[in-house]
C-alpha cells in the first residue's frame, strides 16, 4: 500500500518521539512505501484534488534526534490522491481557514474514490474542545460561551475553574481561577476579546495533580495503556509541551468505561485514531487532528502503538 502523510515539513518533526514518524515505521516495517506532502501541496485542478507529493524512505538505523532519518525517493510530483491506498491527515494545528479549506479538499477527494483518516468531514466537525459537549454525561460541568456575565456566574458557582480559548494547543491559553481571582476580569477580557470570542469553561478537576490522561482509540478500540501527564509543581496544565511529565499506566477501570462509550460512536464517523483526554473521571478533550503519545507509550510499556495503528490502518482502507 503506498501511504501518503499530509503533514508538517519532516524537518521540523521531532522523529524520536513524533507519532507520525513512528507511523511510518510501523508501516514500513509492514511492507508499505511512502509519500509526503505538506497542507500547502493540496490543490484542486479541472475538478481533480491532487497533491505534489514526493516519495521518501526510511534510513536504516538512522539518529531519530537528527535530520538525516529520512530521504526523498525521486522529485516531487502531482498526484490525485485517488491513486495512494491511504492519505494520512497528520497536519498539526492550528485549526485555521487554510486547515478547513484542507478538509474541504479531502473530502472532494474522498468522493473521487481516496480513502482519507481520518475522515475528512469527521475532523471539521469535531473541534477538539467542543466535541466534549457530545458526551455530556462523561464530563465535568462546562460552559461555552462568549458572554462574561455567564462566566463570572459559572465562576461565582464553582469557585475553582479553568477558561480556555477553543483553538488553543499544547496548554496554551489555559488560566485557572479560584475563588479570589483578583485579574478575574482582565483574564476573561484577554481571553474573549472583550466579549467577541467564545471561549469554555470548566469546574476545575483536582485529580489534575495525578495527571491529565492521553487515551488513545485506534480502529474503535482503546490502546490498554494511557499516557498520563502530570504537571510540574505549581502548574495546572499537564500537557508535555507545557513542561509535564508523561507516565505510561494500564486504563483503569473508568478509563474503559469511557472507551467503551466513545470509541464506537467515533469510529462509525470514520475517525480511525482519536486522542481522549481524561482528568480523573471525566473527559475534558476529543483530540482528532493528530493524536500523540505514541512512543511514550511503546518506550515505557513495549505495547506496539504504532503497529496497533498500522494494522487499522490496513483494515480500513482495504
Amino acid at each position: 500500500m503506498h501511504v501518503l502523510f499530509v503533514i508538517d515539513p519532516l524537518p521540523r518533526l521531532k522523529a524520536y518521539k513524533d507519532s507520525s514518524v513512528a507511523m511510518m515505521r510501523a508501516l514500513v516495517a509492514r511492507g508499505h512505501t511512502l509519500s509526503v506532502a505538506m497542507q500547502g501541496d493540496l490543490f484542486i485542478d479541472a475538478g481533480v484534488v491532487q497533491a505534489r507529493a514526493t516519495g521518501i524512505e526510511l534510513v536504516a538505523d538512522a539518529d531519530l534526534h537528527g535530520h538525516h532519518w529520512w530521504r526523498d525517493t525521486g522529485a516531487a510530483q502531482d498526484v490525485p490522491l485517488s491513486r495512494f491506498g491511504a492519505v494520512l491527515m497528520r497536519k498539526d494545528p492550528p485549526f485555521d481557514m487554510e486547515y478547513v479549506y484542507s478538509t474541504h479538499m479531502l473530502e472532494y477527494a474522498q468522493a473521487q474514490g481516496a480513502r482519507v483518516f481520518n475522515d475528512a468531514a469527521a475532523i471539521r466537525n469535531h473541534p477538539e474542545k467542543l466535541a466534549i459537549t457530545e458526551f455530556a454525561e462523561l464530563a465535568a460541568p462546562t460552559l461555552v460561551t462568549r458572554d462574561m456575565a455567564r462566566i463570572k456566574a459559572f465562576h461565582a458557582h464553582h469557585q475553582d475553574v479553568i477558561v480556555k480559548p477553543l483553538d488553543g494547543m499544547g496548554g496554551t491559553g489555559i488560566f485557572r481561577l479560584q475563588a479570589a481571582e483578583p485579574n478575574l476580569n482582565a483574564i476573561l477580557e484577554t481571553l474573549t476579546e472583550d466579549g467577541t470570542r467564545t471561549i469554555m469553561a470548566q469546574r476545575y478537576i483536582p485529580e489534575i495533580v495525578q495527571g491529565d490522561k492521553r487515551i488513545l482509540l485506534i480502529g474503535g478500540e482503546a490502546v490498554p495503556y494511557s499516557l498520563a501527564r502530570i504537571p510540574l509543581a505549581g502548574e495546572t496544565r499537564g500537557n508535555l509541551a507545557a513542561g509535564g511529565r508523561g507516565v505510561a499506566q494500564p486504563l483503569s477501570e473508568r478509563d474503559r468505561e469511557i472507551a467503551a462509550i466513545v470509541a464506537p460512536r467515533l469510529a462509525a464517523r470514520g475517525l480511525l485514531l482519536v486522542g481522549l483526554d481524561v482528568i480523573g473521571d471525566y473527559v475534558t478533550e476529543v483530540n482528532v487532528t493528530s493524536p500523540t503519545c505514541f512512543v511514550e507509550i511503546a518506550e515505557q510499556t513495549g505495547f506496539d502503538v504504532a503497529g496497533m495503528f498500522a494494522q487499522a490502518l490496513e483494515r480500513a482502507a482495504a
